[in-house]
């Protein structure tokens, strides 16, 4: 692999490959290269997170999932840093290419393979709750956030994210436009009450309500969550519905009534965890979320779901970034019950209200944000 490259680049480039299935470290190349300031904070045991956006455990536990053990090519280790350079510095190959001293063609060729390799290990990292010891937590997490007993079945939150992207010329590039007209790829995510994503779905175009994009989910036809008795709670944008998906909406404007104002607002304080979520993965990469990714749009699903991934290794590992941005709350109109055949969950919501009213609030002794 080395010997594709120019000569005088060979001699300046020079890296060490990790082994780290075996716990030690073995030149295949040569000895690493210093000068380059990126590897140079990393092998020195320099603070990790302003150049690669995660903390060193974060990045532990990331190389240890992917687990490849490369017999050609920079090294997985290598590849990784590069892909997580990639991230923090908006998806710029050119500066990449600069920061690395690697060729422009190859930190292409790296970062769309390990966006893969990180895209297949989704299923260990963003998945719903394992046993029920787990859901009961999630459930009383929720309880917690909402600060009443009324919410211990509630299982998740909903919502869609926005992701501006830079859209396909030609008649297609039109249908990513999204009601506030500049066009993006939507995310739908589902997290538990500590902003860890749980399930996510990424790929529509933004003109696309996220009534529509709920029905062709997974989540939606599959009906693989939450369990029987429980509920995901959404906002207004989703349909109120008890089949095949139960969810529970607030109420809608104008709200008549003291008992479903009370409920909104525990509601509200509850679902907005999903909100926070998005807000933290913004802030972690910044250079994603807040312009418009310049890749291909076929491969933004790709990346989108990477930095899902890595928002919940961090999470799992203490690395949280607080939000400086706060999610937006979008006050989508009201389509979701004209375009789903559904059960309607508007009798359990019903059901709900009257326990808000009817019970004491949770005593807050834990700290679920």
């Amino acid at each position: 692999m080395m010997g594709m490259f120019h000569p005088r680049r060979r001699r300046r480039v020079m890296y060490l490959r990790l082994c780290q299935d075996r716990g030690q470290t073995t030149p295949l190349y040569c000895r690493i290269n210093l000068s380059v300031p990126v590897l140079d904070g990393f092998f020195n045991d320099r603070d990790t997170r302003p150049d690669f956006r995660l903390s060193r455990e974060a990045l532990r536990v990331l190389l240890d999932l992917l687990r490849s053990d490369r017999q050609h090519g920079w090294g997985s280790t290598i590849e990784t840093l590069v892909f997580l350079f990639w991230l923090e510095c908006g998806t710029s190959y050119r500066v990449v290419s600069r920061a690395f001293d690697m060729p422009r063609s190859t930190v292409h060729r790296i970062v769309h393979r390990v966006a893969e390799e990180v895209v297949a290990i989704r299923h260990q990292v963003i998945r719903f709750p394992n046993t029920p010891e787990d859901l009961e937590a999630v459930c009383r997490g929720f309880a917690g956030l909402a600060r009443h007993r009324a919410f211990l079945k509630a299982a998740g939150a909903i919502d869609g994210c926005h992701v501006r992207i830079k859209p396909p010329s030609g008649p297609d590039g039109q249908c990513y436009r999204n009601r506030k007209l500049f066009p993006s790829i939507i995310l739908q995510a589902v997290c538990d009450h500590q902003g860890r994503f749980i399930d996510t779905y990424v790929g529509w175009p933004g003109s696309v309500h996220d009534a529509r994009v709920l029905r062709y989910s997974p989540l939606y036809r599959r009906s693989m969550y939450p369990p029987p008795g429980h509920f995901i709670l959404a906002d207004g944008g989703y349909p109120c519905l008890q089949h095949p998906l139960p969810l529970i909406t607030p109420y809608k404007r104008p709200v008549q009534g003291v008992g479903a104002q009370r409920f909104n607002l525990h509601h509200s304080r509850a679902r907005s965890i999903i909100e926070r979520a998005f807000g933290m993965m913004k802030t972690r990469f910044r250079s994603i979320f807040l312009k418009a990714l310049e890749v291909h749009h076929t491969f933004v699903p790709h990346v989108i779901t990477a930095c899902a991934i890595l928002h919940n290794i961090c999470l799992g590992v203490g690395d949280i970034m607080a939000p400086e941005d706060e999610h937006e709350e979008d006050d989508a109109e009201d389509e979701g019950e004209h375009v789903l055949e559904t059960v309607s969950g508007a009798p359990w919501r019903d059901q709900l209200s009257a326990e808000v009213s009817a019970l004491e609030e949770v005593p807050i002794d834990h700290d679920y944000w």
